[in-house]
């Protein structure tokens, strides 16, 4: 295929294409199923109240043109790195570098707001134990999971996210049936009252429906990390457009169709920003074995998480090495083609996270999870722009009628996308509890900068001095 000038090639991998279909639909449904849903979900109703729904629906849209737009480049170039590489390939190689190294940071941000949540969801047992000793515990076995290879990590993804599936499912059907028939309430139906009750369905007005923006990206955030798994999976022209064509769909059922029935179970006036809400409601209502089942159910979401994200942050790793935006000691397999070094970076990356628990066990949720939703605006505007770059490379070279899956809407869809990163870069600005992850972002984006200048000098040098008659033009930019 013809690539104009400035496009490198994309990476040649050596890892083992052992994900089947069952794995990619089910890790699809895993990336979109966490943390935010069980319990940042409070945070999101509490400010926006009922009209919580609606930025879950608009919200739902925008995340699946982004799935669109990188599926398309994924099925074209399955590579592990996925948007890392890309943004590489069609932005520019600090953009790519950047987002590469903005993993280590995700990565850590993430590790801090996952293990913490963990940590307060087995206080609901026991809790006398330290947050970091469950956080410690949790990351040692993801990393065995993922050290025994792709395949045994597509297994214990699809049995994590089959438990997530089917408590989800239970909690809507238990929950019609409340509404509906007032099943468990004295046979007296619920309705929809609490929708509309304490102060209407938009009780916090346009600004605090505007303003949940924040959260409700951070419950979607994970979504995008379907695309590191073309690079593992078996048929990707196949599994890859299935499993995003169904992601709108259990966006919707899973978050709006939870959020409503707890919205109406349950008066959103009276739910707490600590804990989970669903564990909430069944203790409310005096059910208190449903409150254990979900408890467990939400441990094995953070699991899930936790279980994704060394997979996931590996293979960006790996993946950045070979662009050759990171040492190269991160590039080696084993004899199970697994990139074991880059799994104990972020192993040791992790227990930074548990480290920052121990600290700071109370805030670290909050300010961490605005952290990362800066880093996950970033993945995502990366994506939808390499897209349109991708797409006019194609449209240029009159390959663009070849595309197996493309981009409904081009590039209107982008456009929207783009917006909707751009509100939620606009809520982390307002909100004053989360203004400060704007300053901290702005340092760590200057000081990757400082080491990429530094970092590709020192190649250019060595390229150099290994050989005289190098093409200017073909040395790093």
């Amino acid at each position: 295929m013809t690539q104009t000038p400035t496009t490198p090639a994309y990476e040649q991998e050596d890892l083992k294409r052992d994900l089947s279909n069952r794995h990619v639909q089910m890790i699809a449904i895993g990336g979109a199923i966490g943390t935010g849903l069980f319990y940042g979900s409070s945070w999101a109703i509490r400010t926006a109240g009922p009209a919580i729904l609606l930025v879950y629906v608009l919200a739902a849209i925008a995340i699946y043109f982004v799935m669109r737009a990188l599926g398309e480049m994924a099925v074209e170039e399955p590579v592990s790195g996925s948007y890392v590489s890309y943004s590489n390939r069609y932005i520019h190689r600090f953009v790519g570098f950047l987002n590469g190294w903005n993993a280590f940071i995700f990565l850590l941000a993430t590790s801090a707001a996952d293990l913490n949540a963990l940590g307060n969801y087995v206080h609901f047992w026991f809790p006398a134990i330290p947050i970091w000793v469950t956080a410690g515990t949790a990351v040692s076995i993801m990393f065995c999971v993922n050290i025994i290879g792709v395949k045994f990590y597509g297994e214990a993804e699809f049995w994590f996210a089959l438990v997530k599936v089917a408590a989800i499912v239970a909690l809507i059907i238990f929950g019609a049936g409340m509404i509906v028939f007032g099943i468990g309430n004295h046979g007296v139906p619920i309705g929809y009252h609490n929708l509309v009750a304490n102060g209407g369905f938009f009780a916090k007005g346009v600004g605090g429906t505007f303003l949940a923006i924040v959260m409700v990206a951070f419950s979607f955030g994970g979504v995008e990390n379907l695309g590191l798994a073309a690079g593992e999976a078996k048929d990707v022209r196949t599994t890859m457009p299935k499993a995003i064509n169904a992601t709108f769909w259990r966006l919707l059922i899973f978050y709006v169709g939870a959020i409503a029935v707890l919205l109406m179970v349950f008066p959103w006036t009276s739910l707490t920003t600590k804990g989970s809400p669903f564990v909430e409601v069944f203790t409310k209502i005096g059910i208190p074995a449903a409150a254990g089942i979900m408890n467990l159910v939400v441990i094995m979401a953070v699991l899930s998480a936790v279980n994704a994200s060394v997979f996931t942050n590996s293979r960006t790793f790996y993946n950045l090495s070979l662009q050759k935006n990171a040492p190269a000691f991160l590039g080696v397999v084993n004899g199970r083609k697994v990139p074991f070094r880059a799994i104990l970076m972020v192993f040791a990356t992790m227990f930074a996270g548990v480290l920052l628990n121990y600290v700071m066990p109370e805030q670290a949720f909050e300010l961490f999870s605005s952290v990362t939703v800066f880093a996950l605006v970033c993945a995502w505007g990366s994506i939808v722009i390499s897209h349109l770059r991708f797409r006019k490379i194609r449209i240029a070279n009159g390959e663009a009628d070849k595309l197996t899956y493309k981009m409904p809407f081009y590039p209107y869809s982008n456009y929207i996308a783009l917006c909707f990163v751009a509100a939620v870069m606009a809520c982390i600005a307002i909100l004053p509890d989360m203004r400060m992850s704007l300053v901290v972002s702005a340092v760590w984006v200057a000081f990757v900068y400082g080491v990429y200048r530094f970092y590709i000098r020192n190649e250019a040098t060595s390229t150099d001095a290994t050989c005289e008659s190098c093409d200017p033009k073909d040395l790093p930019a």
